[in-house]
């Protein structure tokens, strides 16, 4: 007897096709061992008037997976679970577990207990999402990068997609990063002084593995990324936090006796200053004078629509000494996570050596996919759209604060893709991003961004790289409110 219709049903509001949620049933009951070697499935015709679909669109899920493996045909008599069907393992019922070790006190924590942004998962459904980092599906160019990825799948990129390149990146994507990503930043360099990595966080990390540890002192600008302390402290090594200025970082307030200086220069996080010229230049004499290595994060070159932007610190690079963390992660979108270091072929030579130890190297079908983007004109067609859009956003944003009386403690004469602000005296901005919530309002609150032993809770930053211009002014009217309203009365 075939199994009875009934027994099969489609959950609602599951992803993907008809066809393809029949497949996942089935599949899903052939592993579990509901579904047995030999089981006759119910006809086409029955399951389709069960499920209320059509019935070709039932013939072509069992179709699919009479050529998996999963069922098989037998003329007229139907389909049947596959006597060679995948099965999984079976094994005894676990025991039930008591969870009474305490890993807290194993580990030391060392890693969670690092101050860090926190974003909602849910962030899509709040009206007025002033976050960073996220991507707008409004300008993604989603056909031509599918596109992209289908001709990366193809027989004639078998290789690229499917090899285990080692300690090697596809040369493909890294011919089109010296030719097209750093010449526009003024930086030269061969293939043996770049490395591909999982985004500018894994960069970063990269970096301070090979150059950092117990015993090592570093300098990180405050405020700054909260990720990159998030990668330091744990490491043991001595972190040492400089106050910006309007022009970034001060080389002459750094302290002697460092091994490493990590700075923000183009764009500083979350400030948005641009570092002059002459004081790159004064940073660079600094490093050689005192024998420190500067590691440049140059997370959103790209972004600069107002006007362009000084060359990179490591375009002014003569001796060596910086270290350049890139990615496309801002740019095409954060998911991607794929990014570069550049630096002199002995220190990249290492790192490539660490990131074999930890993750061999970034997916193959990524990074050939990347190179199409890059090669096809699509990636400076997406980077030109993401300029006019913020430019506008921009003007959106900056004429909405005026109009509120909002403070702005920094927002760069470059662009960008966020403005740094601060509340009035006395506001705790994480109590504000709370209350925000309850009106539809994402906000980022400053703390995590500084010196944890010269925290700031009066700062915030607001993002616009996922808010529509036609909702700026309304939620930064919705931030000005509770700002008057004041937190006293945030209930």
């Amino acid at each position: 007897m075939p199994i009875p219709a009934e027994a099969f049903f489609l959950p609602p509001g599951a992803a993907g096709t008809l066809q393809s949620r029949i497949r996942a049933m089935v599949v899903q009951g052939v592993l579990a061992g509901r579904l047995r070697p030999g089981d006759k499935m119910p006809s086409s015709r029955g399951l389709a008037e069960h499920l209320g679909i059509s019935r070709i669109t039932v013939t072509l899920a069992y179709a699919d997976l009479v050529s998996s493996d999963y069922l098989s045909a037998r003329g007229r008599s139907g389909y049947f679970v596959s006597d060679t069907a995948p099965r999984a393992p079976e094994f005894p019922k676990a025991p039930q577990r008591d969870d009474g070790l305490d890993f807290t006190a194993l580990t030391g924590a060392r890693f969670s207990r690092v101050a860090r942004l926190a974003k909602p998962e849910d962030w899509e459904r709040f009206a007025y999402p002033f976050i960073y980092g996220q991507a707008d599906a409004a300008l993604f160019d989603h056909q031509n990068w599918r596109a992209c990825a289908l001709r990366a799948l193809g027989r004639r990129d078998f290789a690229a997609l499917t090899s285990d390149y080692y300690e090697r990146d596809d040369p493909v994507l890294i011919e089109h990063v010296l030719r097209s990503i750093l010449p526009r930043r003024g930086i030269a360099a061969r293939a043996d002084e770049v490395l591909l990595t999982l985004g500018a966080q894994n960069a970063l990390w990269i970096a301070a593995q090979v150059l950092l540890g117990p015993g090592k002192r570093a300098v990180v600008e405050n405020p700054g990324y909260p990720g990159l302390r998030a990668i330091l402290e744990p490491s043991g090594t001595e972190v040492l936090a400089v106050d910006v200025d309007e022009g970034g970082l001060p080389p002459d307030a750094l302290p002697g006796g460092v091994d490493a200086v990590f700075t923000t220069a183009s764009h500083q996080c979350p400030t948005n200053a641009t570092m002059p010229v002459a004081r790159r230049v004064a940073l660079l004499d600094a490093a050689a004078r005192k024998g420190f290595v500067v590691i440049e994060d140059d997370y959103e070159f790209e972004m600069s629509f107002l006007k362009p932007v000084a060359p990179a610190l490591k375009s002014l690079d003569r001796e060596g000494r910086v270290v350049y963390a890139g990615s496309f992660s801002k740019s095409i979108f954060p998911g991607l996570r794929l990014g570069y270091l550049v630096a002199s072929p002995s220190f990249i030579a290492e790192a490539r050596a660490l990131r074999s130890l930890v993750l061999r190297h970034p997916p193959g079908h990524i990074q050939r996919t990347v190179a199409y983007f890059l090669a096809d004109g699509h990636y400076d067609a997406l980077i030109n759209r993401m300029r006019v859009a913020f430019r506008r956003r921009r003007q959106a944003m900056e004429d909405a604060i005026a109009e509120q009386g909002l403070t702005v403690a920094g927002q760069g004469g470059f662009g960008g893709s966020s403005i740094w602000m601060r509340a009035p005296e006395g506001v705790d901005t994480e109590a504000l991003a709370a209350h925000l919530r309850g009106a539809g309002v994402l906000i980022e609150p400053g703390r995590a961004f500084f010196d944890p032993a010269r925290q700031s809770r009066s700062h915030y930053r607001l993002a616009y790289s996922s808010i529509a211009p036609s909702r700026i002014p309304e939620g930064i009217a919705r931030i000005a409110a509770a700002l008057r309203k004041g937190g006293a009365n945030w209930t």
